[in-house]
């Protein structure tokens, strides 16, 4: 007998369940190349442990994305008022339909992504990025032939919406049903890619601020309308993915994991300046220094061809991009010289006084000695419907305190060559107060 169903071991979620037909997804060569990805780009550099890919996040996406959908489908966790607003919940092939454009969507949410993830993602031309190129090969002709042996058939451009969101796709039309299932997948408060790659990532890094109970958390999302505002409690229709207020607790314990991971590894100073070098020395080597758009020819490009590259051009001097790839390969990263403070950069409004330091940098040490790097907090809180034992709904933020307390994460660095880091520490010491008037002069 054929089998239909294949298990992968994962050291997340223990088994990953697939079918054959999400088996020919896995094995063809735009998702294999996932195996090529690191997930967390060079940041292995820093901790050791982080080798892991984009593939095994995807499969562990695709996981959490079909368990919360049959959570929230459940005939148990609906409502009255939800079975009437959706009438995908009640109809049998239409549940099966979403579900399996849901977990294909899932599975191929980053099938766009650069070498290096992140890293250097702004070297696609005319403004394009990952989301974009995963939208191209979702809908390219090789991923056709396999969308059209499968049955039920999906639509790509069903698995387009739900994998990118209606934010990155302006040009698509979104039902509400359609925008409750992306928000699956993208969803700022509970989407299950950051749920997996926290966890993940957590794991991989040896950092444990990254874990939370995702297990009670999934198994209390719902289906819900938003809270009530205003003396008369009026309210739009539009339903949100929501907690039950059992869950409240696993839902405030998921985003302080998230606050605490970009502060300890996602922005480390170290990590950053590594991206930084290796998208100077794509610049100098990649043609034109842009990636190809041409869904083929950027096939061709993972960590693999970069890596290699680098080695070359390292051991060779005059080679493209020789000093940068020497960095890398040698560890002779830049280093931290000014490091803005948190409290400072949020009290400010998000208003960076590095930039202006660093361009005095350069001035005094020469531009090639010093980068810059920064991250503005978008002062955006996390808000999401809330049910309570009664029945009622309620907004997070009005029921949880420690949500509205979060703090946005940040960073402010400046970064200067080894040789001359004493120097140019002695300097800014010296010129502190005067650099502070400048740039305060300048905000």
């Amino acid at each position: 007998m054929v089998k239909n169903t294949h298990e992968i071991r994962d050291p997340v979620h223990v088994f990953i369940k697939l079918d054959s037909q999400e088996r020919n997804v896995l094995d063809s060569p735009p998702f294999q190349r996932l195996r090529c990805i690191h997930q967390l780009a060079m940041t292995y550099l820093v901790y050791p442990g982080a080798t892991h890919r984009r593939f095994e996040h995807s499969l562990g996406v695709m996981e959490l994305a079909g368990r919360v959908y049959d959570i929230i489908t459940d005939p148990e966790n609906l409502t009255d008022e939800i079975r009437n607003l959706f009438s995908q919940v009640q109809d049998k092939d239409a549940q099966r339909y979403w579900r399996r454009v849901l977990r294909l969507a899932a599975l191929c949410h980053d099938i766009g992504h650069l070498p290096f993830s992140h890293a250097a993602e702004d070297l696609l031309p005319g403004g394009m990025d990952h989301e974009q190129m995963t939208r191209n090969i979702i809908l390219s002709p090789e991923m056709n032939a396999i969308w059209s042996g499968m049955r039920p058939k999906p639509e790509p451009e069903d698995i387009v919406k739900l994998a990118l969101g209606a934010k990155k796709s302006p040009d698509l039309e979104f039902s509400d049903w359609e925008s409750l299932l992306a928000e699956i997948i993208v969803g700022n408060a509970f989407g299950v890619d950051r749920m997996d790659y926290l966890l993940r990532d957590s794991l991989h890094t040896g950092v444990a601020y990254g874990r939370f109970d995702h297990f009670r958390l999934i198994d209390t999302l719902r289906i819900l309308p938003p809270p009530a505002h205003g003396d008369e409690g009026e309210r739009s229709s539009e339903p949100y993915i929501g907690v039950e207020a059992g869950g409240l607790q696993s839902a405030e314990a998921l985003l302080l994991a998230r606050y605490f991971m970009f502060s300890q590894v996602y922005f480390h100073p170290i990590r950053r300046i590594y991206d930084i070098h290796l998208r100077d020395f794509l610049v100098e080597w990649l043609e034109g220094g842009c990636y190809p758009t041409d869904t083929d020819l950027f096939s061709k490009f993972t960590d693999a061809e970069i890596t290699s590259a680098m080695r070359k051009a390292a051991s060779e001097p005059g080679h493209p991009g020789h000093d940068h790839a020497k960095r890398i390969i040698n560890r002779g990263h830049f280093h931290v010289l000014y490091e803005g403070l948190l409290n400072d950069i949020i009290a400010s409004g998000g208003i960076m006084r590095g930039k202006q330091i660093a361009e005095a940098a350069a001035d005094k040490f020469g531009s090639e000695n010093v980068r810059y790097d920064a991250y503005t907090p978008k002062h955006s809180r996390i808000e999401f419907p809330v049910r309570e034992r009664d029945g009622s709904v309620v907004s997070s933020l009005a029921k949880s305190q420690a949500l509205s307390k979060i703090p946005d994460a940040a960073f402010d660095y400046i970064f200067v060559e080894k040789a001359i880091l004493s120097e140019a520490a002695d300097w800014y010491q010296s010129n502190k107060d005067e650099l502070a008037a400048v740039s305060g002069k300048e905000e």
